[in-house]
C-alpha cells in the first residue's frame, strides 16, 4: 500500500534537493523501522526510474526519531550493514517541531500516534466529573472522561500536523498507521477497549488482594486514544496545508494463521505497555499482572473479534 501511494501520488520531479530525506517518527529500537525504511527507499528509487530520472537518482538520508529515553544505542548497533541510506538519530517528542522548514520529503509513523503527549489533568482531579476512579482508560468511563481524552488527542494532533506541514517540502508525503475504530463504533466494542478494561480489572483485583493500593490504580490512566476516520479527517482538513490522498482500514490479523490465544494477546500488550505500568506500579507486579490478563482474555475471547484495528493514512503537502 505504501509502494502504491509512492508510485501514484509522489511526484519526485518536483524535488530539487539532494539527498532525499525520510523520517520515521516513533521508531523505537528496530528491526521494524529498518524494514519499513528500506521498503520506502526502494519504492522511491523505483519511482525515479519510472519517471525517467535514473541520472538524477538521489542519495538517501533517514532520520530515526523517538523520545529522548529511547535506546538509540541499540538502534544504531543493529542498523543493517547493507543499507542504502545515511542514518541519523533525532531525539525528541513528535508533538512539536523536529526538523528545519521544508527539509523532509517523506515521513512515516507506525503505531505511535495513539499515544497522547500527557494524561489529561482532569482525570486525576477528585473534584472533576472526569475523575477516572477505578479505571485506567476511558473505555467504560463516563462521557466526561471520553471527552477529556478526545480533547487531548485533538490538541496533540493539531500540533503534530502543524509541525509536519512546516517540515515537509511541497509535494512531500506522510504515511501513518494508527490504531483506530470505524465511525460510530464505541471503544467498548473494540479489542483495544476490551483489553484495556481487562487490564484495569486485573489491577483492581490485585488492589483488593492488597498487592497494590486502590489509590495507585486511581492515579493511573493509559495515555492512549483510539481515533476514528471522521476525527482524523476533520483534524487534517483543519490544518489546510495537507491533503488526504488515501484513508482506509487494514486488519493485520488477516495475515495470521489460526486464532490468537490469551497468552499471545497478553504478550502483545506487554511488549507495548510494560514500561508504562512498571514506571507507575513498579516492575515487581508486571509478571503477575499480565498472567492475570492472559486468563481474563481467555474468559472474554468472544469479545475480541477485530473491529477496524489499523487506519492507513496517506497525506500530501500542498
Amino acid at each position: 500500500m505504501i509502494e502504491e501511494a509512492i508510485a501514484k501520488k509522489l511526484d519526485v520531479k518536483c524535488f530539487s534537493s539532494n539527498p532525499f530525506r525520510l523520517a520515521d517518527l516513533g521508531c523505537s529500537v528496530g528491526p521494524n523501522t529498518f524494514i519499513a525504511m528500506q521498503h520506502i527507499v526502494e519504492a522511491v528509487e523505483r519511482k525515479y526510474l519510472a519517471q525517467g530520472l535514473k541520472s538524477e537518482m538521489p542519495e538517501f538520508q533517514v532520520f530515526f526519531n523517538d523520545h529522548v529515553a529511547n535506546d538509540f544505542n541499540t538502534l544504531f548497533a543493529s542498523l543493517p550493514t547493507q543499507r542504502r541510506y545515511f542514518a541519523c538519530g533525532v531525539p525528541g517528542s513528535f508533538h512539536g517541531r523536529l526538523f528545519p522548514e521544508s527539509s523532509i520529503h517523506f515521513m512515516f509513523s507506525s503505531h505511535a500516534l495513539h499515544w497522547l503527549s500527557k494524561v489529561p489533568a482532569e482525570l486525576l482531579d477528585k473534584n472533576s466529573p472526569a475523575w477516572n476512579r477505578g479505571r485506567i482508560h476511558y473505555t467504560s468511563g463516563p462521557e466526561e472522561v471520553s471527552h477529556a481524552y478526545a480533547a487531548q488527542f485533538e490538541h496533540d494532533m493539531e500540533i503534530f500536523l502543524s509541525a509536519r506541514a512546516k517540515e515537509l517540502v511541497v509535494g512531500g508525503m506522510i504515511v501513518l498507521l494508527i490504531p483506530a475504530l470505524p465511525n460510530g463504533i464505541p471503544t467498548s466494542q473494540s479489542p483495544f477497549g476490551v483489553m484495556f478494561d481487562l487490564l484495569g480489572a486485573s489491577l483492581m483485583d490485585m488492589a483488593k488482594e492488597g498487592l497494590i493500593s486502590e489509590a495507585e490504580v486511581d492515579s493511573f490512566n493509559l495515555p492512549i486514544h483510539v481515533a476514528s476516520p471522521e476525527q482524523m479527517t476533520e483534524l487534517v482538513e483543519r490544518n489546510e496545508c495537507l491533503i488526504i490522498e488515501r484513508m482506509e482500514f487494514v486488519d493485520p490479523r488477516s495475515n495470521l494463521f489460526g486464532l490468537i490465544n490469551g497468552k499471545e494477546c497478553a504478550m502483545f500488550l506487554r511488549a507495548g505497555l510494560e514500561g508504562v505500568f512498571a514506571q507507575h506500579f513498579g516492575s515487581g507486579i508486571i509478571d503477575q499482572l499480565f498472567d492475570r490478563l492472559s486468563k481474563k482474555i481467555m474468559e472474554s475471547s468472544h469479545q475480541l473479534e477485530p473491529v477496524g484495528t489499523i487506519l492507513f493514512v496517506v497525506l500530501r503537502r500542498k
